[in-house]
């Protein structure tokens, strides 16, 4: 049985809630890692290392930061690592970019992925209007930029991903896992 505490309930990224979890191994939630992306290659081997993650395939991650912080890099990175080939479109005018691919590591299922991108929205109830909670209520990989613009019409992310900008190269990063499939994707990276 599952036995939930929240502390200082909120919807945004500072959320504190405290889970035990038998299927989390005992972990406490948030899992909260720190790490420095130096220069973009940093970024892609993060990516590369996240994607070699089993667990992600079921996730959404919320990515967080300010304009031109390489929110859409990264994703495009994370994708290339996962298996999509050809162009990959950043979403800010469609909101959304879908992909499907074909095997995900030693898994030969389909894998879909979705990535949103909520910058233009204006009332967070357009993402109800899109009929955007069939999706998140499905299997598969969630990727989420602004998802702040959608305030609480969105579930929990499994991993909320912060990136700060330092320089034009450098970016802090801070990875905070709200829920055990986060947290089972975040135990094997290593910062």
């Amino acid at each position: 049985m599952r036995k939930s505490e929240f502390l200082t309930p909120s919807r945004n990224a500072t959320r504190q809630l405290i889970l035990i979890d038998e299927h989390a191994g005992g972990h406490h939630l948030p899992i909260v890692k720190s790490l420095v992306w130096p220069d973009e290659a940093a970024t892609r081997l993060f990516a590369a290392s996240l994607a070699a993650q089993p667990a992600l395939a079921q996730c959404f991650v919320a990515l967080h930061g300010e304009l031109g912080a390489g929110k859409t890099s990264f994703v495009r990175y994370l994708l290339q690592a996962l298996g999509v080939t050809g162009r990959i479109k950043s979403p800010t005018y469609a909101v959304l970019e879908s992909y499907t691919v074909s095997e995900h590591g030693a898994d030969t299922r389909p894998l879909d992925i979705w990535h949103f991108d909520f910058y233009r929205f204006d009332d967070p109830d357009e993402w109800e209007e899109a009929g955007f909670r069939e999706i998140f209520a499905s299997t598969g990989l969630k990727l989420a930029e602004w998802p702040e613009k959608v305030a609480d019409k969105l579930p929990m992310a499994d991993i909320d991903l912060h990136i700060a900008v330092e320089t034009d190269a450098l970016r802090q990063v801070r990875l905070v896992a709200n829920t055990a499939a986060g947290a089972a994707v975040l135990e094997n990276i290593t910062p």
